[in-house]
């Protein structure tokens, strides 16, 4: 039996201090994103392509157009900000920086608000992160930021043999007992110290990702930093410098360097539900 009060597990409900809390979100990143010249789009909720995201698609909603091809309801907003501007708008549309503020969905009935921005044509890890420490600046939290880079993974998997498997999964039973003992390191390795210590000691492709990795952390002004060198983004198009801000757990925002359609771009998306979430156990004081 359906109670009238009963809403599918994972949809949203806002009210009173939550909508609150959701309107000057996103009223203080549209605010701090059109001051830094983006531009706003609103994508379609239907799409052809998101099957193209996702290591795992079943996570997406299926159905069929009148003609019976593959439709999903957005479950990720970045490849198709991307796809419209440099392909259906291209001709007409030189702008190079958007936002957007739009919930995406997943199988079954779960749906997440986001606010997310998008530089084409160009890697500005540094630009997007800045962007995202004004944000949070603004409500005076300080979360924890992970810096990552996929193409430590990449570099493992493709010349030393450690499958993107055992990376995603961050399973350390196969790691701390691989062949090669600086791997182990890599999976200890935490501070700018660590960092540091581990670069003479690994493959020079590897120490040279281990490089970009703290130049981004040293061009951004922000204390609560780790590295995290094994962490692997299960977005595909993630290929370069990665990042997440998180606290208990919980994602916050995450963005970096990707390729899409060809070309390079940075971006982000903040969690807005994981957001207000974080907001209302401050207020409380929990």
């Amino acid at each position: 039996m359906i109670y009238q009060h009963e809403i599918p597990k994972g949809a949203r409900l806002y009210f009173a201090k939550s909508a609150k809390l959701k309107r000057q979100i996103e009223s203080i990143a549209s605010e701090i994103l059109t001051q830094n010249g983006f531009e706003e789009i609103v994508t379609p909720l239907f799409s052809y392509h998101q099957h193209e995201v996702f290591e795992n698609d079943a996570q997406l909603i299926r159905f069929g157009d009148e003609k019976n091809r593959l439709l999903t309801i957005r479950a990720d907003s970045t490849v198709d900000v991307v796809r419209l501007i440099t392909k259906r708008l291209g001709r007409s549309v030189e702008h190079r920086k958007w936002f957007y503020i739009q919930p995406v969905y997943r199988f079954p009935t779960y749906e997440y608000y986001q606010i997310g921005a998008e530089i084409l044509e160009e890697k500005a890890s540094v630009e997007v992160l800045k962007i995202l420490i004004e944000f949070f600046q603004k409500f005076s939290l300080a979360p924890r930021l992970q810096i990552s880079n996929m193409k430590i993974p990449e570099i493992l998997a493709n010349e030393y043999g450690i499958s993107y498997e055992i990376l995603k999964d961050t399973d350390l039973d196969e790691l701390l007992h691989s062949k090669y003992p600086w791997l182990q390191r890599l999976v200890y390795l935490y501070s700018k110290e660590d960092l540091q210590a581990i670069k003479k000691d690994v493959p020079q492709a590897i120490a040279t990702e281990l490089t970009n990795m703290q130049e981004l952390a040293d061009k951004i002004s922000y204390e609560n930093i780790i590295f995290a060198p094994l962490y692997y983004a299960k977005m595909r198009y993630y290929n370069d410098l990665f990042f997440r801000f998180f606290s208990d757990n919980q994602t916050l925002a995450m963005g970096g360097d990707y390729m899409s359609e060809g070309r390079d771009a940075s971006g982000f998306a903040i969690y807005t539900d994981n957001v207000i979430a974080l907001l209302e156990k401050v207020v409380d004081g929990s």
